[in-house]
This record gives C-alpha cells, sequence and structure tokens, in this order.
C-alpha cells in the first residue's frame, strides 16, 4: 500500500466502513490536494480527495455541499465525507476506469453539450453569482491598465491592441453573464470523463449561477486546442462571451507560475491562443496579421 498518513487512512476507513487493503495516488488536477483511488476489503474501489491548505479546504468544502445539494447522472456518485480532521475528506465513486479525453469524437462533444443543458436545468441553494465576479468579467480591463505583460506574450502587436481595446472593452461582462443557471465554470478534458452513456463532471469548486452559454463557452477554447472545432461551430453569435473569456487568459497567461498549481499558466496560455483568434471572429475585430481594416458593423 501507498504510505498513507495513518490519521487520513483512519478517517477513511471510518466513512467507507471497512479497511483499506490498496492505495494508488491519482496524478490530475492543477491544485495540491491529495488524491487517491483506494482499494476496499469487499473489492471495491472509492475516489479520495482530501485538503491540504486553506485553498484546498475551501474547495473542498464547496464542493461537498454540491454533492449534498444536487443529484443527476452527470456527478460521480457521492460515497461520504469527513470534516473531522485537520483537513477534510472528500469520497466519491472511482470513475478511473471511465474515458478521459482526449482524443475527441463528435458525439462526445454532443453529450458534453447536452450534460451542460442538464447542468443548467438543475439547482443548488447559496452559490455565488457569475457576475458579482470581476476576475471572470474585467480582465480586458486588466489588460488595458496593465497592457505591458499581454504584449509580451507575442500574439499581438501594440497597434492592434490600440484598436481593438475600445471594442473589446464595450462589453458589459456582467450583463452578459447574467443569469439564473447553474454553471460548472471549469469544463475541460481533465474534468470530465466517459463512464458507458453518462457524462461525469468533477471539480465543481467553482460551481455559481448565470448564463449557461458562458459554462459552454468557457468549455469551448481547450476543446479546440484538444482537436475539436472552432468555437463557433458549437456557440454562435458570441462576441461578449468570446471577449470575456479572451480577456480572462489575457491577464493571466502571462502571470508567474501559481505556486500551489504551476501549470495552469501555461494551460491558459494554450486557451488563449484559441479564445482570442475566436472573439476577434466574433466581434470583427482586427485580424493579428498586422492587415488592420475590418468591419466593424459585427462588433458587438
Amino acid at each position: 500500500m501507498q504510505s498513507l498518513d495513518p490519521e487520513l487512512r483512519h478517517r477513511i476507513e471510518q466513512v467507507v466502513g471497512q479497511p483499506l487493503t490498496h492505495v494508488r495516488g491519482v496524478q490530475r488536477g492543477y491544485t495540491p490536494a491529495i488524491r487517491l483511488v483506494a482499494s476496499l476489503a469487499d473489492g471495491t474501489t472509492v475516489f479520495v480527495k482530501a485538503a491540504t491548505n486553506d485553498l484546498t479546504t475551501a474547495w473542498l468544502r464547496k464542493e461537498h455541499h454540491i454533492y449534498e445539494s444536487l443529484s443527476g447522472s452527470f456527478l460521480a456518485r457521492y460515497l461520504g465525507w469527513d470534516d473531522e480532521g485537520s483537513q477534510p475528506v472528500l469520497i466519491l465513486e472511482d470513475l478511473s476506469h471511465g474515458f478521459w479525453p482526449p482524443p475527441w469524437t463528435d458525439s462526445q462533444i454532443q453529450q458534453v453539450v447536452e450534460t451542460l443543458e442538464a447542468v443548467s436545468r438543475s439547482h443548488v441553494p447559496g452559490l455565488p453569482l457569475l457576475e458579482d465576479d470581476p476576475a471572470l468579467t474585467s480582465g480586458w480591463t486588466g489588460v488595458a491598465e496593465e497592457p505591458e505583460p499581454f504584449l509580451s506574450l507575442g500574439l499581438a502587436t501594440e497597434e492592434w491592441l490600440r484598436i481593438a481595446l475600445p471594442i473589446l472593452l464595450q462589453v458589459n461582462g456582467r450583463e452578459v453573464v447574467r443569469g439564473k443557471a447553474l454553471l460548472h465554470i471549469d469544463v475541460r478534458s481533465d474534468n470530465l470523463c466517459f463512464i458507458n452513456d453518462r457524462t461525469v463532471l468533477i471539480d465543481w469548486n467553482w460551481a455559481c449561477v448565470g448564463n449557461p452559454a458562458f459554462d459552454l463557452g468557457a468549455w469551448l477554447p481547450s476543446l479546440e486546442t484538444e482537436g475539436g472545432p472552432p468555437p463557433e461551430t458549437i456557440l454562435p453569435v458570441a462576441g461578449g462571451i468570446a471577449a470575456l473569456i479572451s480577456g480572462f487568459f489575457a491577464y493571466r497567461a502571462d502571470k508567474p507560475p501559481l505556486k500551489d498549481a504551476p501549470l495552469v499558466r501555461q494551460l491558459q496560455l494554450a486557451q488563449l491562443k484559441s479564445a482570442l483568434p475566436w472573439a476577434i471572429r466574433a466581434l470583427g475585430l482586427p485580424p493579428l496579421d498586422g492587415h488592420l481594416t475590418w468591419n466593424i458593423s459585427n462588433c458587438l
């Protein structure tokens, strides 16, 4: 058995009601939370997620609230919870036998679209409003205040930013994301898998309430980077959403690596390389190749 803190092992066994016979680490996710697949004495397996610091503690408690309040085939089965020790522990269905994309098929893409529609029709009390989160609605404002880090990425010139930024800043982020739907917000291939006819979403720590189209749009840049179609083939007429998503990545992709999630900036840059051209096409902005003639009638 993998070396496991005796206290944590005891707490897991108390929740599942039987001894652990084997434990292996799971190398997924971008936070320092402990992730394990534990084999039980009866031959079954479970997934265990344990917090390691204040941030993962808060996120795990939010996930627990989701699993206590929500049901649906898009959730891993909730098997137990312990918050009596130094850090909380969440125990869920083991999904390691599922298919984790990429690669993607057209039918799998459609399954995710339909799953997000089902999520949007669900309800969880007490979640924050997406419109109240400036991090997701004001990325281009941050770029306008401090343009050099974005320009240092080499994706756009100063002249492009001078022309495009006034259009991008006209997008009212709060209005674009306003809505009453349940949103996952962090839909990516590492947060979903396919189990027979189920499409299962994990890592619900960013869940909130807002415009359901934003949940779909936030997934599409990562999908394109993994061989999927351009975002507008799935979400047409979404200039405002494309602007917000590209702004979110544009303001962050150049930042120093996060201490507890060192690979996130690399991921954000990859998604920016899809989201920025999407915003350009959706809003009729000048292309990035230096040819600055464009049709402003498409803007907004």
